[in-house]
C-alpha cells in the first residue's frame, strides 16, 4: 500500500472496534489509552473541560495519567466494561392504518404486537449505538438512562470513546463522565518520538481515590538511542547512524507489551476490519 490511501489510513483517528479487538485480547487499558488516546474531555461540567495528553501539559497530563490508572485498577477486578449502547425505541399505529402489504414490509425491521383493545399495533425497534466504558453492566440502566447516554454519544466526534464510572460501583469512589479523543496512528509515532527526547514523560502517582495498581511505568513506551549495537536486544533499528532498541530496565515487560501493542495497531491501520453492528459486549480484564 502506498501513496493517497497509505496516507490517509496513518492519519486517520483509530476507530473504536479496533480499540474493542485490542481490549478483547486482555491489553492493559492504561498502556492501551496512554498510546492511543489525545485528550480527554470532562463533561461533568459545564463548560466542557479538555486534558491533553501530552507532558509538556503538566496539569492536564498528570489528570490523564490519574485517570488511565484508575481505570486500570478497576480492570484488575474485573469490573472494567466495553459495551455497545442499546435502547429499544415504541411506536403505536392503528389497525386501521395498516393494510397487509405494510403489516408484512414493517414485520421486516419492527417487532410488532397486536393491542385489540386499543385497536392498535405497537412497533419495537432495537437501536444499537456506540461503545461506552463503564464500571457497570449497562443493562442496569434505565431507558431513559440508556438514551441520555446514546444521545451523547451520537453528538460525539467519530473518534470519541464515552466513559462513565459511577458511584455505588468498583471504582465509583472516583466518579468519572467525559470521552477519550482517539489519535491517529501518526499522532502515535508523533507522541513516542517526542517522547524520546523534547517532551520527555516523567512519573505521575496515583489518584489518592485509586486503589493499588500493579503497573504504572513513567514511559509509555521507553526506546533506547544509542551509537553501538546493544549487546542484548531482542529487536533494534539502524537509523541515521543511530541504533534503537526497546529499553532494558525494570519496565522491560511493560515495553515489550506496549511495543507488541502498537504493531497490532500498525496492522489493523492497514487494513480493513468489518464493519456493522457486531461488536460484542466485554468485560475488560487483565
Amino acid at each position: 500500500m502506498q501513496g493517497e490511501e497509505f496516507t490517509k489510513r496513518m492519519l486517520a483517528p483509530i476507530s473504536e472496534d479496533k480499540l474493542a479487538l485490542l481490549l478483547r485480547q486482555n491489553v492493559d487499558i492504561d498502556l492501551l489509552l496512554r498510546l492511543v488516546v489525545l485528550e480527554y474531555r470532562a463533561m461533568d461540567g459545564k463548560p466542557e473541560e479538555v486534558y491533553h495528553n501530552r507532558p509538556r501539559d503538566r496539569t492536564d497530563y498528570a489528570l490523564f495519567r490519574r485517570i488511565v490508572l484508575h481505570l486500570s485498577s478497576i480492570q484488575d477486578q474485573d469490573e472494567l466494561y466495553f459495551e455497545p449502547l442499546t435502547v429499544v425505541k415504541h411506536w403505536q399505529l392503528p389497525i386501521s392504518q395498516m393494510n397487509p402489504k405494510e403489516f408484512q414490509e414493517l414485520e421486516k425491521e419492527f417487532n410488532i404486537t397486536l393491542d385489540s383493545r386499543k385497536g392498535v399495533y405497537h412497533l419495537d425497534k432495537r437501536k444499537e449505538g456506540r461503545m461506552v466504558i463503564t464500571n457497570y453492566d449497562l443493562k442496569l440502566l434505565s431507558e431513559q438512562e440508556r438514551s441520555r447516554l446514546l444521545e451523547e454519544s451520537e453528538n460525539s466526534a467519530v473518534n470519541d470513546v464515552i466513559v462513565d464510572i459511577r458511584k455505588g460501583y468498583r471504582g465509583g469512589e472516583f466518579p468519572l463522565h467525559g470521552r477519550f479523543r482517539l489519535r491517529s496512528f501518526s499522532n502515535i509515532l508523533y507522541f513516542i518520538g517526542r517522547t524520546l527526547g523534547t517532551e520527555p514523560e516523567y512519573d505521575i502517582q496515583k489518584d489518592p481515590r485509586t486503589p493499588f495498581v500493579s503497573e504504572n511505568p513513567t514511559f509509555t513506551l521507553a526506546i533506547m538511542e544509542s551509537d553501538a549495537l546493544p549487546a542484548e536486544s531482542d529487536f533494534n533499528v539502524k537509523y541515521q547512524g543511530k541504533y534503537y532498541s526497546i529499553k532494558e530496565d525494570r519496565d522491560y515487560n511493560w515495553n515489550k507489551k506496549a511495543f507488541r501493542v502498537l504493531w497490532q495497531i500498525f496492522q489493523m491501520t492497514m487494513s480493513e476490519l468489518p464493519r456493522g453492528n457486531a461488536i460484542p459486549s466485554i468485560t475488560i480484564s487483565k
